[in-house]
């Protein structure tokens, strides 16, 4: 490969150079003034270009310095390998040859890696078609070619590199690469640890020796930046067990000559383990001294704990923060007393002065409104900072559900020592499906399903869904329209118009239909930061439609209301939402109380309570704890009976998965599944990321608990009937909606129950 030279190496050529021309045209040393000048040997390059770089104009008196200047300056341009001066009387000649550009830029025997993605790469270092051949940058692209390689452990990688030139000026670089094979971790040791055995150590780490899964997950296969994690891990639980002092003395990564095996050894100091004598606080607290005193989580006769005194100082900062000062310094000083194996702790603060924020910057919403973000902030401009009020506008926003990702953040305003500046970037996805759909199946037939979703129409922060779906079972028909601000105190208003036909018949439920049709308007009431009052009216008329064969419970219906009969309901009750997402929670939850009432007048006198609770935990940042449970139970009122169309049922995907859908519960004497008056379902989930996916939350792996039932009768529960099922299953916010798949195994099926291991379901949660 060829050297570059060094920078004085440059200056003495270019110098020599200048002294060279100034020896061939002894009429430049004699101070001629420049009349004209005339470029030469030029093939792609525009003679203005060359004027660009030239430093030297017509009427210039032309020296042997101004000379050297010149050819300097054009040499530095990148564009030519050879350039001459000449002088024709008091006409410049410049003579050039230009370099060659790159043609084409081609891989042989590239198998690890997207040959188009390592010619985007190659291209950022300076080797890519179109570009001017420079050796220079092609020795940079052999090396990060190289080291792409060694990032996955093919330390047996040889690459040879092939310029060959072509016409036009142009060459062609043909990268030609032997693999070889990945070079496995043969063995990981520690030395120098006395308080821990080796094989504890070795489980806080990413990087391992072969083992049966190693093929998938590829922890045997050395990485510079792994092995950097894994230090960090193992530096972070000596500290947070007490070993102050603990440090990495050196670390050895050893390859054996066929490039095949790699020994990595690791030399460690572990120190005394040190108690904490004392932790006190010192700097201007501004009588927060019992609040922040509550905040140390590391105190007096503990043994020290890197990661507890993290947390404090961080509790410390974000309460100052809460206050309105967005500056404060917190820092922890110890004073180590080897002797006796103790250190105490004087932590130092310093508020700094009390900010406010002078803009909201919002980035990233290309289709979404400006207007529908910014009703969601609760941090205002020309307002004290307020840490708290941060983190809730950015929890708001993510709540919406109309973005894949939602970051927020703080930056100082050059030359203000009070003044932040909130900056909200948000990553917009598609939150509209548009489908049309013909499906067969052996119990539908024919089905003909269409549907337009739009969460965020127009971006305008309104929701509307428009639906068909028609066949033999099921035919629907439905309207739906929610302004989340009617109003400009957030109150909001949904529209629903539908209309519902089932045929029983083809599920073995009984001989009968039913078509519903109906109205709706339901308003939400904000009242705190985080619940919500809802209240709404609507109309619903039910046409029953019996065959030869009906159930007997459908009969009896039919002598209670008739063919026909129709409901006024009102559905009231409160919400509280305090999830940090609406796709993806980690943490608060949701939590319900709902009654719907169908008023006198109508056919139908009913109440229908339904109680819920949804909590989310963070265990870590990548592992998350759900749980959900939900009571819901029906109650005539007067003189008719409660009306079986409106029984609750359990079952499936939305409730105790593993069992089919709806098929919990009593049944009649011909074997219909009934439902029940009452209903009780709980779920637990542990959520985590899918290997591979890195950070991404739009898909995650989970395993269940489930258990539920129906009840015949009006606020019935019995733990001893529920049903319990346990399994493992994938959320996935795909391109039509949320989808969770799950595959269920039942723990206590009774004789009679259907069961379903495989399920599905688009847009649910829980």
């Amino acid at each position: 490969m060829q050297k570059i030279l060094s920078s004085s190496a440059v200056r003495f050529v270019l110098v020599f150079l200048g002294l060279y021309v100034a020896c061939l045209c002894p009429t430049i040393a004699q101070e001629v003034v420049i009349r004209d000048i005339r470029i030469e040997g030029i093939q792609r390059i525009e003679p203005g270009t060359i004027f660009t770089y030239l430093p030297l104009k017509v009427g210039d008196t032309l020296t042997a310095d101004k000379s050297a200047a010149a050819i300097k300056a054009l040499y530095e341009s990148g564009f030519f390998k050879d350039i001459r001066l000449e002088l024709q009387g008091n006409v410049l000649v410049v003579s050039v040859e230009e370099r060659p550009t790159v043609a084409q830029v081609d891989f042989v025997g590239i198998k690890e890696f997207d040959k188009e993605q390592l010619r985007k790469a190659l291209r950022a270092v300076g080797v890519g078609e179109s570009r001017i051949f420079d050796r220079a940058a092609l020795d940079r692209a052999e090396q990060e070619l190289k080291r792409q390689y060694l990032s996955r452990g093919k330390y047996a990688v040889q690459t040879v590199t092939t310029v060959t030139p072509l016409e036009r000026n142009r060459v062609a670089v043909n990268f030609a690469v032997t693999e070889g094979e990945v070079a496995k971790i043969k063995s990981i040791k520690f030395v120098g640890n006395q308080s821990f055995k080796e094989a504890e150590l070795l489980d806080l780490l990413n990087l391992s020796t072969p083992t049966w899964l190693s093929w998938y997950t590829k922890n045997d296969q050395y990485s510079k930046e792994k092995l950097t994690g894994d230090l960090e891990a193992v530096r972070s639980f000596y500290l947070n067990r007490g070993y102050l002092e603990f440090r990495i003395d050196s670390t050895q990564v050893s390859i054996t000559p066929d490039k095949k095996e790699i020994y990595i050894t690791v030399n460690v100091v572990e120190g005394n383990k040190y108690t904490v004598s004392e932790v006190k606080l010192a700097g201007e607290m501004l009588g927060e001294e019992k609040q922040l005193a509550s905040l140390l989580t590391l105190r007096k006769g503990d043994v020290f704990n890197r990661e507890k005194l993290n947390q404090s100082i961080k509790a410390m900062t974000d309460r100052y923060g809460q206050l309105g000062y967005a500056f404060a310094n917190v820092n922890a000083a110890p004073e180590i007393d080897r002797e006796k194996s103790q250190v105490a702790f004087t932590v130092y603060i310093d508020p700094g002065r009390r900010a406010y924020v002078r803009k909201v910057n919002i980035s990233g919403n290309t289709r979404t409104k400006d207007e529908v973000i910014r009703r969601e902030l609760r941090q205002f401009e020309n307002s004290w900072y307020d840490a708290d009020r941060i983190k809730a506008s950015r929890n708001r926003v993510d709540r919406l559900g109309y973005f894949k990702d939602v970051q927020i953040g703080t930056e100082p305003v050059a030359g203000a020592s009070d003044q932040v500046d909130v900056n909200l970037a948000v990553t917009e996805k598609p939150t509209g499906a548009l489908t049309f759909g013909l499906g067969f199946s052996s119990a539908e037939k024919l089905i003909v399903s269409g549907a337009i979703n739009q969460s965020n129409f127009l971006g305008t922060g309104q929701s509307l869904g428009l639906s068909v779906n028609s066949s033999r079972l099921n035919r629907v028909y439905s309207l739906s329209l929610t302004d989340p601000y009617f109003t400009e105190d957030g109150v909001a208003r949904t529209y629903d118009l539908y209309h519902r036909e089932f045929n029983a018949a083809f599920l073995g439920l009984g001989d009968y239909r039913t078509a519903n049709r109906g109205a709706a308007v339901r308003f939400g009431i904000p009242f705190t930061e985080h619940d919500r009052f809802i209240i709404g009216l609507g109309y619903e008329s039910t046409q029953l439609i019996l065959g030869n064969n009906a159930p007997q419970r459908l009969l009896r219906y039919r002598n209670d209301y008739g063919n026909f009969s129709d409901a006024y309901v009102t559905t009231s009750g409160w919400i509280r939402d305090s999830r940090d997402s609406a796709l993806n929670p980690t943490t608060g939850g949701v939590y319900r109380a709902v009654i719907d009432v169908a008023l006198p007048g109508g056919d139908l006198t009913f109440y229908r309570p339904a109680l819920g609770a949804q909590k989310y935990y963070k265990i870590t940042k990548d592992y998350t704890l759900a749980f959900n449970t939900e009571y819901n139970t029906g109650v005539a009122y007067g003189s008719k009976p409660y009306p079986v169309l409106r029984n609750y049922y359990a079952g499936g995907i939305g409730s105790v998965r593993g069992y089919t859908t709806s098929s919990l519960g009593p049944r009649d004497a011909d074997g219909f599944i009934l439902g029940g008056q009452s209903r009780f379902v709980s779920n637990l989930e542990f959520l985590f990321p899918m290997p591979g996916t890195g950070n991404d939350k739009g898909i995650r792996l989970f395993t269940f608990l489930d258990g539920g039932n129906v009840f015949a009768d009006e606020w019935a529960l019995s733990f001893n009937q529920l049903r319990y099922s346990s399994g493992l299953g994938l959320n996935w916010l795909s391109p039509i909606g949320p989808l969770k798949l799950s595959l269920g195994f039942p723990l206590n099926k009774k004789e009679g129950d259907r069961l379903q291991k495989f399920q599905f379901q688009v847009g649910t949660g829980f």
